[in-house]
């Protein structure tokens, strides 16, 4: 009996591998398969027959290489141009023409139409660092999502900006601060050693101007560490925040100060037993670098004599 039971066996183990062995054969023309068009909708192809001009600058750009059955993680991205603009069944059927269809057109003409296109917008991109869009103060102040990205044509490297450089695309806005980053006491933005999204989150925070830490200081210490501390000496203007001395967008001062020293010290330290102005040959040393020719450490000191930041 049991030698008339292996070969029974065998049988059915060969037959249980080769209904596998089909089943996965199956499953590349179960995914490639082409999905049925919903009601509405028309295909990309129907667009590209008026929209063909269009094409070829459209293909440079991430969204186009996402659109496809092959690199495609939802349903959606599946209709390609509908994907964002829209069923365009209506649009065809009439005839075409500006406004027809009811199609998201990205004009930016409304505040009303502005939220309806970012809405298309945050259908996909609605999670990571933009899950404080809403309320922020770019869309509390009707900024599109095209107004920094543009999505039609590859003009940047990275992240479809609507210029060149994130530094230009902030820049059609933040005038003041573009200026600033000409001065000659400046961060590293021309240089291309940061950008503006090194420290702001463009897309909302919820913390003050945008910024991508807890403080502005958190934000400093990020590249300037030995600034952190702990010190066994703090001094508190630096501790409450570095802005207290520092325009961090660029200066016309060593360091970025946002006035010359002494001055910038005696916005806190009066001249009570110090000398604190250059009048007499005695306060010599209150000229040049002011008060930092004997406060060397002014951010704090970890000496046991440094409680004056002198060591």
């Amino acid at each position: 009996m049991r030698e008339a039971h292996v070969p029974g066996l065998r049988v059915s183990l060969l037959l249980s591998f080769l209904f596998l062995f089909f089943l996965f054969l199956s499953f590349p023309s179960v995914a490639v398969a082409q999905p049925q068009v919903p009601n509405g909708y028309i295909g990309s192809d129907v667009c590209l027959t008026c929209h063909e001009p269009l094409k070829d600058a459209f293909a440079q750009t991430r969204h186009a290489k996402v659109f496809t059955q092959q690199n495609a993680r939802t349903p959606l991205m599946l209709r390609g141009c509908e994907a964002c603009h829209g069923p365009g069944k209506a649009h065809v059927e009439a005839g075409g023409g500006r406004g027809v269809g009811d199609l998201t057109a990205f004009r930016r003409e409304t505040p009303e139409a502005i939220a309806r296109e970012n809405a298309v917008c945050l259908t996909c991109h609605e999670k990571g660092q933009r899950l404080y869009w809403q309320g922020g103060p770019h869309e509390s102040r009707d900024v599109a999502c095209t107004n920094c990205h543009r999505l039609m044509e590859k003009v940047s490297d990275r992240s479809q900006l609507a210029k060149a450089t994130e530094i230009e695309t902030c820049a059609q806005c933040h005038l003041t601060r573009r200026a600033q980053s000409f001065r000659n006491a400046h961060m590293p933005l021309r240089e291309g050693k940061m950008t503006c999204t090194s420290c702001h989150n463009p897309h909302g925070t919820i913390t003050k101007a945008q910024l991508r830490t807890d403080s502005p200081n958190d934000t400093c210490y990020r590249c300037h560490t030995d600034k952190r501390g702990p010190f066994l000496w703090e001094h508190a203007p630096v501790a409450e925040n570095c802005m207290n001395c520092h325009d961090p967008h660029g200066g016309v001062r060593d360091k970025m100060l946002k006035v010359s020293p002494p001055r910038v010290c005696q916005q806190c330290h009066v001249e009570t037993l110090h000398p604190t102005e250059a009048r007499l040959p005695t306060q010599k040393f209150v000229i040049g670098r002011a008060c930092l020719q004997c406060h060397a450490n002014i951010h704090g000191s970890n000496h046991p004599s440094g409680f004056a930041f002198t060591r």
